[in-house]
């Protein structure tokens, strides 16, 4: 099996969540990624749940919200979980969305590429030297870490446009992806990442992209694509998604109200098996690097998570 990683959200029962995570092992899977929604449990709580019952594989966020925790605190709870886990943590780090920073938080989102640097500067040189003096527009922090940390701890950051993906290149370790088509990937992520990385004298050599990709093992491909479909209409709607796709070439169809079946297999990988691989497989020639299966159901023609793992582990 090539490189795989797993996107493993709690779903209604944690201990449901914690055999996930272990099938994922079990499997060979590299990692478990967690994504921190606004209504759900705290991931950071969740991934140590998940640390406790595994021994091997890695741990990351994918992403967590940086507003709604103070850098310094994300380094708390990086550093600690680190050093539960055994050094297993990848902290991956994103802006969310206005809707949920203003109107759900009540705070401001502005300048989200200029915040992001502030806070992972923040975040890096904490991790780095254990301290931190910085005085910046949207975040703060005179303050010394006094617990165990792991220096080069990987820091991703969630990125979907040029300048958010240029400052994943220049400054972050990769870039967690969700909802990009591998043809977004080769001609936008990867030249824009590849600029960022030029700016500070690196090449692409060990930066990680990481790319969620939605897969279903099912017998039932029309109930699959109907639930995938009501996903990626979902998040047409939120600006930042809505502004990648329609530079991916579907502009015209989601102006037209429509999400094509075109569309959704650009996307996911739903059907049997050689669907759910293919799916993976073109994510790597894209250049993916680490492709995260996203297993989802929804429909009674699922085969569930592990059944969809196993298939995608083929890949």
């Amino acid at each position: 099996m090539g490189r795989l990683a797993a996107f493993n959200p709690a779903v209604k029962t944690l201990d449901e969540s914690v055999e996930r995570a272990r099938a994922a092992e079990r499997l060979g899977f590299e990692s478990v990624w967690v994504t921190q929604l606004p209504d759900a449990r705290d991931v950071a709580l969740v991934l140590s749940a998940y640390a406790a019952a595994t021994q091997r594989i890695g741990l990351g966020t994918g992403v967590l919200p940086i507003y709604t925790r103070h850098p310094t605190a994300m380094v708390q709870m990086a550093a600690t979980l680190d050093e539960l886990s055994g050094g297993r943590f990848i902290l991956g780090i994103g802006v969310s969305h206005k809707v949920t920073v203003e109107s759900m938080w009540g705070l401001r989102l502005d300048s989200p590429a200029e915040a992001m640097g502030e806070y992972l500067d923040i975040v890096r040189t904490s991790l780095r030297d254990g301290s931190c003096s910085l005085e910046g527009k949207h975040f703060s922090a005179q303050w010394a870490y006094s617990g165990p940390r792991r220096p080069d701890l990987p820091i991703m950051i969630s990125a979907l446009n040029p300048r958010m993906l240029a400052l994943a290149g220049e400054r972050a370790d990769g870039v967690v992806l969700w909802m990009c088509s591998p043809a977004y990937i080769s001609d936008h992520v990867i030249p824009a990442i590849t600029a960022g990385r030029q700016k500070a004298g690196k090449s692409l050599e060990g930066f990680e992209i990481v790319a969620a990709v939605p897969v279903c093992l099912t017998s039932d491909r029309p109930g699959g694509l109907a639930v995938f479909r009501a996903t990626i209409e979902r998040y047409s709607n939120l600006p930042y998604y809505r502004k990648m796709m329609d530079a991916s070439g579907f502009k015209a169809e989601l102006e037209a109200g429509a999400v094509s079946e075109g569309m959704i297999d650009d996307l996911s990988g739903i059907g049997d098996e050689n669907q759910v691989r293919d799916a993976i497989r073109r994510y790597r020639e894209a250049g993916v690097t680490l492709p995260g299966a996203g297993p989802f159901a929804g429909h009674p023609g699922a085969a569930g998570y592990v059944a969809t793992l196993e298939a995608a582990a083929g890949a």
